[in-house]
């Protein structure tokens, strides 16, 4: 008998996951001053969302969040929490912070790990990680009519989890399964963390990029004398 069993330790970072993503989405019904159905729905919405989009995106039957009681079961707790207590302070978001980071690695891997499986190529299969690890919150936002967080002006989240599905796609293919997952999820929540410690982000558009020259009119051409000559037609006199 193993005395360590990888699928139990990440079941237990999956089902942590969910219930940290539960708390954030009853915090943002709480910023929002929610009644406790809008805490449900967004603590739903926020840790459930991401699997549910890919069971779908991927057609493999009922989506596990509704075939397995214990997700529901902690996604209500996590929305209960943040209905109960107000969650302030600098530890209580660090530690917030650490188990979402350690979640999206998890998410990203395992909704890898399963397009895989099912017979799709790595590129897809990648992008069926990502979805799976940042879906949640992105509906999450679009439910109380934000622009997702994903999408820009916030520290690395979404690069994580496409670093975490990587790998992930890597290890699969080299048949090595339970230690892409940990290193998926320890790169993920390590790059993410870090990330968020020191404010690393993407470079927005005024940051990086090309300016193209004006291409001058014709009246300018004209008068700075470049560009080719308009003809000259002249008028002649028929004779009668």
């Amino acid at each position: 008998m193993d005395l360590f069993d990888p699928g139990a330790v990440f079941d237990v970072v999956d089902l942590a996951g969910v219930l940290a993503n539960g708390v954030l989405g009853g915090a943002v019904a709480r910023q929002l001053r929610m009644d406790p159905v809008g805490f449900l729905v967004l603590a739903l919405t926020s840790a459930l969302g991401g699997g549910v989009l890919r069971d779908t995106l991927l057609q493999a039957g009922p989506p596990v969040a509704l075939t397995n009681p214990a997700y529901l079961f902690t996604a209500i707790a996590g929305a209960i929490i943040a209905y109960a207590i107000e969650l302030k302070g600098k530890w209580a978001n660090r530690f917030l912070i650490v188990i979402d980071a350690f979640a999206l690695g998890c998410w990203a891997a395992t909704g890898t790990a399963k397009a895989l499986g099912l017979g799709l190529e790595w590129l897809p299969a990648i992008l069926i990680g990502v979805v799976t690890a940042v879906g949640g919150g992105m509906i999450r936002d679009i439910v109380v009519g934000r622009v997702p967080a994903i999408f820009g002006g916030n520290t690395l989240y979404a690069t994580g989890a496409l670093v975490a599905a990587v790998e992930m796609a890597i290890l699969y293919d080299l048949g090595l399964q339970n230690v892409g997952m940990g290193v998926a999820i320890g790169t993920c929540a390590v790059l993410c963390t870090v990330a968020r410690r020191r404010g690393w982000r993407l470079p927005g558009p005024g940051e990086f990029s090309v300016r193209l020259s004006r291409r001058p009119r014709t009246e300018d051409r004209r008068s700075s004398g470049q560009g080719w000559p308009r003809p000259k037609f002249w008028k002649t006199r028929t004779r009668r």
